[in-house]
């Protein structure tokens, strides 16, 4: 089972709305939006739904009377927000695969319900079962191990031999004791001409002056390139932000629908989450749709930037636990932007 595509749902206060999920989906948060109707408020969440007995999983009895009709909903509080004290709160709740259900705000202010679609994997994630089809597939005690060749197609082989394989050496000749020839002794004189001519230099004073100095060709010192990354900064709440690689595309504002690649890791290494590869991971920016040290700290990026994100615990998932996350956890993000719509 895999979380997808992103799912959420704005419900404004005082509304009350039925959906059908296209697919299972698993509600992760909810919180108010940044602009608020009553600043004192409170809102309180509920969801109906069609009530479920024990006679609803007996498959054998299909005429069931005593099922719960259609419309007939039981209502529950997914939460209650107040503004100004709790304004998000972290749940875990699935709704199934076109079940009818009935959301609620009996508040004033507008509230955002956020989280995943989630796919159902099937296949063995580890392809085991397509590695023993293909073993199935050929059986060795069918080869033979004498194999015959026709004796012409030997002879248009290429068998390299023990001598190809290695470099030949040949030994350095012995210098001759022979007098040199008069075009190799030509070859020398310039040399001792010029040397002799150094020598013949004088000063204005007639005493000798040095031979001049010929100056080496000054090398080119490569400027050494300026690293991309940039000082960690803390934002106020304690979200702290560096930049790894600045990006030249579009720039993340707010209210953008970007498309992100990420790392979600704990301080001690463990990775809990991450997308890397396949479709990217988009949402609002400043919308509440994720966590806000998300939407506080993914604004100025510009697509082809990536970001290392410190996130404390209050502007992540606070005192709950959210499944390999341990409560009070500082999270830690390396987020790449890959596009802005």
């Amino acid at each position: 089972m895999a979380e997808v595509e992103v799912w959420s749902l704005e419900l404004p206060g005082g509304s009350e709305e039925a959906i059908t999920p296209p697919a299972d989906t698993r509600v992760t948060n909810i919180s108010f939006g940044e602009e608020l109707a009553d600043a004192n408020g409170r809102s309180v969440i509920k969801l109906g739904y069609q009530a479920l007995t024990a006679d609803d999983f007996d498959e054998d009895d299909e005429d069931d009377e005593d099922a719960p009709p259609q419309g007939t909903y039981t209502t529950t509080v997914l939460s209650a927000l107040t503004a100004g004290k709790i304004e998000q709160t972290t749940v875990n709740l699935v709704l199934l695969e076109d079940r009818d259900y009935v959301l609620t705000n009996t508040g004033k202010n507008t509230v955002y319900l956020t989280g995943n679609y989630i796919k159902h994997d099937d296949e063995d994630p580890y392809g085991d079962s397509e590695l023993d089809s293909d073993e199935e597939g050929y059986d060795l005690d069918e080869v033979s191990s004498d194999v015959e060749m026709n004796p012409e197609d030997l002879a248009d082989l290429e068998i390299d031999s023990d001598a190809s394989r290695f470099e030949e050496v040949q030994d350095e000749a012995p210098k001759s004791a022979k007098r040199p020839r008069d075009s190799d002794a030509a070859a020398e004189k310039p040399k001792e001409a010029k040397d002799k001519k150094n020598k013949k230099l004088k000063a204005e004073d007639g005493k000798p002056a040095p031979a001049p100095v010929e100056e080496a060709p000054k090398k080119e010192k490569k400027k050494a390139e300026k690293p991309a990354t940039k000082a960690e900064k803390e934002l106020p709440g304690g979200l702290k932000i560096q930049d790894v690689k600045i990006g030249d595309g579009a720039e993340a504002k707010k209210g953008a629908r970007v498309g992100m690649r990420y790392i979600g890791k704990l301080l001690n290494g463990h990775v809990f989450d991450k997308n890397t590869k396949g479709k990217p991971f988009y949402f609002k920016v400043g919308k509440g749709e994720v966590i806000k040290g998300w939407d506080q700290g993914i604004p100025g990026m510009k697509v082809g930037g990536e970001r290392i994100l410190t996130v404390p615990a209050s502007m992540a998932y606070g005192n709950k636990k959210m499944g390999d996350i341990p409560a009070n956890s500082v999270l830690k993000f390396e987020v790449k932007l890959i596009e802005v719509k």
